[in-house]
C-alpha cells in the first residue's frame, strides 16, 4: 500500500521544533527557496513530514538530532551558530558536511538535503517552473510527432 506525500496539516509539526533552522538549511541547498512564501513553506514541509510519518519514530528523532547539530557545529569554525551566518559561510560549512571524514556525517546531510530537494521539487509550482511533466503512462504519453 503506497500512502500519500501530499502535504497534510499535522497539529504536532515534527519540524516545528526545528523549523528556522530547517528553514535556513533548505535556502542554503535549494537557493529558490527564499523566494517561497508562506504557503510554499508549508507545503514544503507538509511534504518532508508526510515522508518522516512513513519512518519508525527512532529515524525522526535522529534527524531532529542532526538538524541542531548542523545548528551549533558551526560555532566552533565560525563563532556563530548556522542561522546567524551569511549565505557564503553556510554553504562552505554545508559542502564541508557532505564531505565530512566522518560517515554518520556525510549519510546525515545527504539524508538531509534529499529530504529538501523533495519537499521543494515535489510542489506543484515547482515542477511547473522546471517544465517537469511525469505522466503514469511515461513516454506514451507525450504528444507523437508527425513523420517526416
Amino acid at each position: 500500500m503506497r500512502r500519500s506525500l501530499k502535504p497534510t496539516l499535522v497539529a504536532d509539526s515534527l519540524l516545528a521544533p526545528v523549523r528556522t533552522l530547517f528553514r535556513a538549511i533548505a535556502r542554503t541547498v535549494v537557493p529558490e527557496a527564499e523566494a517561497l512564501d508562506a504557503g510554499g513553506w508549508a507545503e514544503l514541509e507538509g511534504i518532508v513530514e508526510a515522508a518522516l510519518a512513513l519512518r519508525p519514530a527512532a529515524v525522526r528523532r535522529q534527524l531532529l538530532v542532526f538538524i541542531r547539530l548542523l545548528g551549533v557545529l558551526p560555532v566552533f569554525r565560525y563563532g556563530r551558530p548556522f542561522t546567524a551566518l551569511d549565505p557564503g559561510p553556510r554553504a562552505r560549512f554545508l559542502s564541508a558536511m557532505e564531505s565530512a571524514p566522518l560517515l554518520l556525517l556525510r549519510r546525515g546531510f545527504w539524508g538531509l538535503r534529499t529530504l529538501v530537494f523533495m519537499g521543494y521539487y515535489a510542489r506543484p509550482a515547482a515542477a511547473e517552473a522546471i517544465g517537469y511533466r511525469a505522466h503514469l503512462r511515461g513516454w506514451q504519453a507525450r504528444p507523437r510527432q508527425p513523420a517526416r
